[in-house]
């Protein structure tokens, strides 16, 4: 699952280190208007490879939920209009085309740390402290965007490669810059579906194993010591891989989570629930798993799957598409 302890790991991980926090989050600035910044070199590369999705009803949630405290179900309709999607995640190549037009800086960077996966922590790294929560998570000094596992992990970057240690706040400015916005949940599941119904994947029910069915990039063997990589990938995999949906989409399960433009909530009244998501105030809703998923940890790489995490938290395995009215 994306880690959804937000800023409040980082202030236990940093302990006495915590000073300036306050003000390393204040509003990046950018170069010029947004009207000129969309107009500088790179925004044709930006809005290239966007599918058209049909509107109508689209489905939200199942009525066959496997983590139930996370209100996948049950299955409801939304009347949605025809809107544009990216046919895979943003890449580096296409953040990297944003930063150089305005000049952002990310929220990792202006803090000075982010959260990286103790399987890729490079040698000698910088780590302040795991997080006790989930020690297979660390803070690690100067971890962002360019180097997704901190110093030393220059050559982990791909231009190819979802662009990864991004918070909501940085999805959103880019969004702005690109002319386009985050999906909702029903837009991102219609999407994800494919033109199918209550199904589990996009590409149908068969569910993917350790032995011969690799249709997405998620864990194989043993969470959190050892992936064995039988998809193809340990890690990250390229923004187009693996066979598409129908519609065309890349990757809408597994390889990264994707920030939506919602809040994280659950319909139920059930206490147990609320008790279990009473920290999570203030968290934007995240779909689609990640490479670290499996089914024995975080069974969250399917369609009606969904979880929260804080806006401002950034980690190796969280990244976002855009999709245009």
């Amino acid at each position: 699952m994306p880690i959804q302890v937000g800023m409040n790991a980082r202030n236990e991980a940093m302990a006495d280190n915590s000073g300036g926090f306050a003000e390393s989050l204040g509003k990046a600035n950018f170069a010029g208007s947004q009207e000129s910044a969309r107009s500088a070199r790179g925004i044709d590369s930006v809005t290239s490879g966007i599918v058209e999705i049909p509107g109508g009803e689209a489905l939200i949630g199942t009525n066959d939920p496997v983590i139930r405290f996370d209100g996948e179900h049950p299955l409801r309709c939304k009347k949605i209009k025809t809107f544009r999607i990216d046919a895979t995640a943003v890449t580096n190549e296409k953040f990297q085309a944003f930063v150089e037009a305005t000049q952002y800086r990310t929220e990792a960077e202006r803090i000075g740390n982010s959260f990286v996966f103790a399987g890729f922590l490079p040698s000698g790294d910088r780590s302040i402290s795991a997080v006790s929560s989930a020690p297979w998570w660390h803070v690690v000094e100067d971890a962002n965007w360019r180097l997704i596992h901190g110093p030393g992990s220059e050559g982990a970057w791909k231009p190819d490669h979802p662009v990864v240690q991004v918070s909501w706040n940085d999805a959103r400015a880019f969004a702005n810059w690109a002319g386009g916005r985050l999906p909702t949940e029903a837009e991102w599941e219609h999407a994800a579906r494919g033109g199918r119904e209550d199904v589990k994947f996009p590409w149908g029910d068969r569910e993917p194993n350790d032995e011969d069915f690799f249709p997405c990039n998620i864990w194989q063997g043993r969470f959190p010591e050892t992936d064995l990589g039988r998809d193809g990938f340990a890690g990250i995999a390229p923004a187009q891989s693996f066979e598409p949906n129908a519609y065309g989409l890349y990757n809408m399960v597994g390889n990264v989570w994707e920030w939506t433009s919602q809040p994280f909530k659950v319909r139920s009244l059930k206490k147990r629930t609320a008790r279990l998501h009473a920290s999570k105030k203030g968290y934007k809703l995240v779909k689609g798993g990640s490479f670290l998923c499996h089914a024995s940890y975080c069974f969250r790489y399917r369609v009606a799957a969904r979880s929260g995490t804080s806006p401002d938290s950034s980690t190796s395995h969280q990244g976002f598409r855009l999709v245009y009215d």
